[in-house]
């Protein structure tokens, strides 16, 4: 393993092709644990996922399982051993349908077969102790399990592709609200399934989160409704699986919605997470909770200023918690009677938990922001952590990693500070300050869409910085800085790089800033407030907020926090970019996606709009760029495009940062 580790970050294909770890599935007593891993085809088209067997114990390289171009997903056990997962993959007997995902089981021995298949697709949400399985589907608008086919059939034939749509949401990410209903299905061990949410509509199970009790008589889950003034509230509901008697929970209200529940192995429990809303003067608050199915009071978990991510029950009485913490991240032990917390690890953040309790430990997918998601086996009871042989391993980095910080009216506001190895006072550095989107979210992990390994092998320091609103600093972090005020962040950030900007190895007269999503809207608010740096990159950033706060799929959400701007003019004439586009100066280069509903690509085009209307200079002679990616969402996920989106922000700060040569007008 180690002789094929990835090293040069010159190479940008080559990092993009490195095999990524995205799920752990873990068999009870631990023996075994097979991995899904991603890696781009052949073209960089896009990334297919397929099955591994790692070993346990860390002994034995990995060894792949399944092969089909179509890939596969999900891993979980069945009670029998077997391992089940999720794949379009074609099906030798014909009845599964190919453009969909069905459910496969593969034996230790043997081929994989197909357990069930529908046309809206199955996606495996849990499995039962007696074999039966929860799982997700999705039929027209209005019908049924029982007739989706021949309506499916009807409306591609007459290639309707219309939506009937009654209310909010319409839109949600990367695709459209309205057309179909989610749906919960119970299928038997034999393949067999019976809709368990046959009066759910178009909005109740999107994006559901639901598990199975363990003994298969009922399923807990999300469900949403709407309300007045383009809302929706998530309650938590109890279904009978067999009676298909619902009952609400834990309802919701005007102050609070319910996420996520896990039911503990023994039946009795959910973990779940309650959800405050979101006002003018405080941000949504998550807090994990306990509730016994057959009522009582619950039990409230305190984590400190762990921002929770993950959670997943070891066995009856014990809850592993994973979440960010203080710009790394933390492995939590609950007792799921008392909410008593213990710490395992707080060194680095942690995802796709896998609990063996029966060997004492929990499989976990571990990163920083020096090493991409890797398996490592956690030991519950002294959180001793062990590395597990996987493909995808990195070798050394360009430069160097360090934490830094700064103080800021009495805050201690840090961030990662990566720098090549080259730079010293002779040959200082430039730099780039990179800020994080969200605005929750945190610098705390390897990212394969903004790695900052890239640029520090063009010659390039990093700065990272964890500012105000970010996660992993309790409620109070969450909130400093609320509701989104650039000028607070903005002074975080800069008085951080300012900081940093002192050592005699770093460049303070060429430098660069760049962001996405929040962290988009940020450089977009900061060009028209400073010409301290030499290039401004914003990708998916927020532009003109009266317009953005009422076309994003989260609409409700932003508009109950910000209002609108015949509301509060002043607060959006200071905080919408838009209104300091003549401002301007520092060359930009505008990156989005067409599919992006989060930030809709109006944003962009609004700001390319005002950025070459507004160039006082000959067409030829102006610095902006604009790169826009017609089949991307609000992430640039394809491998090829990825490349491209790369390259060209490389190029642009070489050009502006540096003096090289202009990027050509038309891209290889």
């Amino acid at each position: 393993m180690d002789s094929a580790r990835f090293d040069d970050f010159t190479d940008i294909d080559g990092l993009l092709r490195l095999p990524r770890l995205a799920g752990l599935a873990a068999s009870p007593g631990g023996e075994r644990l097979v991995a899904a891993i991603a890696q781009a085809d052949e073209h960089g088209s896009r990334m297919v996922s397929s099955l591994w067997e790692l070993d346990p114990a860390g002994e034995r390289d990995a060894r792949r399982l399944t092969w089909s171009d179509k890939g596969e997903s999900a891993p979980r056990f069945a009670p029998d051993g077997s391992l089940l997962f999720s794949s379009a993959r074609p099906d030798p007997t014909g009845g599964a349908d190919e453009d969909v995902p069905a459910i496969w089981r593969l034996p230790e021995r043997g081929e994989a077969s197909v357990v069930a298949s529908a046309l809206g697709g199955l996606s495996l949400v849990a499995v039962a102790d007696d074999g039966s399985l929860l799982a997700t589907t999705e039929v027209l608008a209005g019908g049924s399990l029982d007739d989706d086919a021949e309506r499916r059939k009807a409306r591609k034939d007459a290639k309707r592709t219309g939506i009937w749509h009654t209310g909010m949401p319409i839109r949600y990410w990367d695709h459209e609200v309205g057309d179909v209903s989610p749906r919960l299905v119970l299928v038997s061990p034999s393949g067999e399934l019976r809709d368990l949410t046959p009066d759910a509509d178009t909005v109740a199970l999107v994006n559901a989160s639901a598990d199975l009790v363990p003994d298969g008589s009922a399923i807990v889950t999300t469900w949403t409704e709407r309300v007045a003034g383009g809302e929706t509230r998530s309650s938590i509901a109890l279904i009978d699986t067999a009676s298909l008697e619902w009952r609400e929970l834990l309802p919701a209200t005007a102050g609070e919605q319910w996420s996520s529940p896990a039911v503990s192995p023994d039946g009795t429990r959910v973990a779940v997470t309650r959800l405050t809303t979101s006002t003018p003067t405080d941000t949504t608050y998550d807090f994990l909770e306990l509730h016994r199915l057959d009522g009582g009071d619950p039990v409230t978990v305190e984590v400190g200023d762990v921002t929770i991510t993950d959670y997943a029950w070891a066995d009856a009485s014990t809850l592993i918690v994973v979440g960010d913490l203080h710009s790394r991240g933390a492995v939590l032990v609950v007792d799921g009677a008392t909410g008593a917390v213990r710490t395992l690890v707080d060194d680095a953040p942690h995802a796709a938990l896998a609990p063996a309790a029966e060997a004492g430990a929990v499989f976990a997918l571990r990163t920083d922001m020096a090493t991409p998601a890797a398996p490592v086996r956690i030991s519950l009871e002294d959180g001793s952590s062990a590395s597990i042989p996987a493909p995808g391993r990195i070798g050394e980095l360009p430069g160097a990693l360090e934490w830094v910080e700064a103080d800021v009216d009495g805050v201690t506001v840090g961030g990662w500070l990566c720098t090549p190895r080259a730079a010293s006072a002779a040959e200082p550095a430039p730099v780039m300050l990179w800020i994080h989107g969200g605005p929750h979210g945190s610098y705390n992990a390897w990212s394969w869409r903004w790695n900052p390994w890239l640029a520090v092998a063009r010659g390039y320091a990093v700065l990272l910085p964890d500012p105000a609103m970010s996660t992993g600093y309790g409620h109070a972090g969450l909130n400093r800085g609320w509701p989104r005020l650039a000028d607070v962040v903005w002074r975080e950030c800069e008085t951080l790089l300012d900081a940093v900007l002192e050592r005699p190895g770093l460049d303070s007269e060429r430098t660069a800033v760049l962001g996405g999503s929040f962290g988009g809207y940020m450089t977009n608010w900061i060009a028209g407030h400073t010409e301290r740096f030499r290039a401004i990159v914003t990708h998916a950033g927020l532009w003109a907020l009266d317009q953005q706060h009422a076309t994003t799929d989260a609409a409700a959400q932003k508009v109950r926090v910000h209002g609108h701007a015949d509301e509060l003019p002043d607060w959006y004439r200071a905080y919408s970019p838009h209104h300091h586009a003549s401002a301007i100066t520092t060359p930009m280069l505008v990156t989005q996606g067409n599919r992006d509903y989060r930030v809709p690509v109006s944003e962009a085009l609004r700001l390319w709009w005002d950025l070459v209307s507004g160039w006082p200079g000959s067409p030829e002679s102006m610095p902006h760029r604009f790169l826009q990616f017609t089949d991307e969402n609000h992430w640039v996920l394809r491998p090829s495009n990825a490349r491209t989106w790369n390259e060209a922000v490389l190029g642009f700060c070489d050009q502006h940062v540096l003096g090289a040569e202009p990027v050509p007008d038309a891209l290889a």
